[in-house]
């Protein structure tokens, strides 16, 4: 993979060209549910007879037509824009940097302005076009606190929880970046051609835990699957668990998406070392809250992802002993080949035994595809993501612990 500035001929990777940060001091719309959005609009002396009105308006502009300025808003009254530019912001993150696999996967890093007292943050999200479909893979958190053994992110330390904000924000900021806005035009420096939807599906896969931001990530998936914003079928949005148990009814009652697990393992013992959450919530009681999730149904199963780790967990036994663990529960099984990256103990098991554990769970009647990886030449596959600055950091760190006394690296 090339490395070339954004202006440059090849784009194999983009330094994206920075875009506004959020001033501190102003609140975002961003992320308000319509009865937030109504108390904000009174807040600056918006009439309460025009409330529904001016939140309609207002909805539409941020989720519909994508737009990041009051200005754009034409059917807003010139005064009531200058109003609103001046207490409030839509203005969308910087993009630090966008990345662009050889196999078409799209990975930008997004810097948030501090929260209260706090700093910058950075995240990453993907996106992984495919044929007749395409995800974004969101984050919910700023590094994570489980350090699943196979996982890069599992490695920085949590900083904060994403706002309902920021989780949209890389909605917003992907939609702009593929010109998959109906603004009439395709914007100037999108990435490709507005025809069609182009993002399709959202995955809560990226960085962190969800279910240990659960109140944000709710709020940012119920203003994603509105029907007069951004309007995604809850049956194409997916939250992946590590097993937080008490969350999950909560997930299927309140939000409504589709449920995967992290599983990987089928003994606990082996899940403890993998997953260690599951010394809190062990694999008997992660699948008796899978078993009770609602509105579970043969059209609406549980996908239970399995990372296939060579001469870990990847053996026939296991696949026998996974078909029998999840007995009565409608699913399907993604098996992930591991994806490495620099440091990781794991290697990724060998082709033939990752088929072979397939077929045992295919013979059984469960769906077990086997996940092609996306996007590993750019850190972007499943378990590689990780904040470019903190890999700078250990980097640095490397280079000054190997350098001889006395002499700077």
């Amino acid at each position: 993979m090339t490395v070339i500035d954004i202006d440059g001929p090849d784009k194999r990777r983009k330094t994206a060209p920075a875009t506004a940060a959020q001033p501190a001091e102003k609140p975002t719309l961003i992320g308000l549910d319509r009865d937030d959005l109504a108390q904000a609009l009174s807040r600056i002396g918006v009439p309460e007879r025009q409330l529904r009105m001016r939140v309609a308006q207002l909805w539409h502009w941020m989720y519909v037509r994508g737009v990041s300025d009051f200005s754009d808003m034409r059917n807003v009254s010139k005064d009531l824009r200058a109003q609103l530019d001046e207490a409030f912001t839509i203005a969308r993150p910087e993009i630090v940097s966008e990345q662009i696999s050889n196999d078409g996967t799209r990975k930008w890093l997004f810097r948030f302005p501090p929260r209260g007292a706090g700093r910058p943050v950075e995240i990453e999200t993907v996106y992984i076009p495919e044929e007749g479909r395409g995800t974004l893979c969101v984050s919910s958190q700023v590094g994570c606190t489980l350090t699943c053994s196979f996982c890069h992110t599992g490695t920085q330390r949590l900083v904060r929880n994403l706002t309902a904000e920021e989780i949209l924000s890389q909605i917003l900021i992907a939609r702009d970046r593929l010109g998959d806005f109906p603004r009439g035009e395709t914007p100037a420096d999108a990435a490709v051609p507005s025809e069609g939807r182009l993002v399709t599906n959202i995955v809560m896969m990226g960085m962190g835990e969800p279910l240990y931001n659960f109140d944000n990530v709710k709020k940012a998936l119920l203003i994603a699957s509105d029907g007069d914003g951004l309007s995604l079928s809850k049956r194409r949005i997916t939250l992946s668990t590590s097993g937080i148990v008490p969350e999950i009814a909560r997930t299927g009652a309140e939000i409504g998406c589709m449920l995967a697990i992290s599983l990987h393992a089928v003994r606990d013992e082996l899940r403890d070392e993998l997953v260690p959450i599951n010394k809190k919530w062990n694999i008997a009681a992660l699948l008796d809250a899978c078993r009770a999730y609602p509105g579970l149904n043969n059209a609406r199963r549980i996908t239970f992802e399995y990372v296939m780790l060579k001469g870990v967990n990847d053996s026939l036994a296991d696949a026998r002993k996974l078909v029998q663990l999840l007995r009565g529960i409608p699913a399907k099984i993604n098996l992930i080949p591991f994806n490495p990256w620099p440091g990781s103990a794991h290697e990724c098991s060998d082709w033939e035994q990752i088929e072979a554990f397939a077929d045992v769970v295919n013979n059984a009647g469960y769906a077990s595809p086997i996940r092609t990886p996306r996007g590993r030449d750019i850190f972007a596959a499943c378990g590689q993501l990780k904040s470019e600055s903190e890999r700078m950091r250990a980097r640095d760190r490397a280079a000054l612990e190997s350098a001889p006394a006395g002499q700077s690296a």
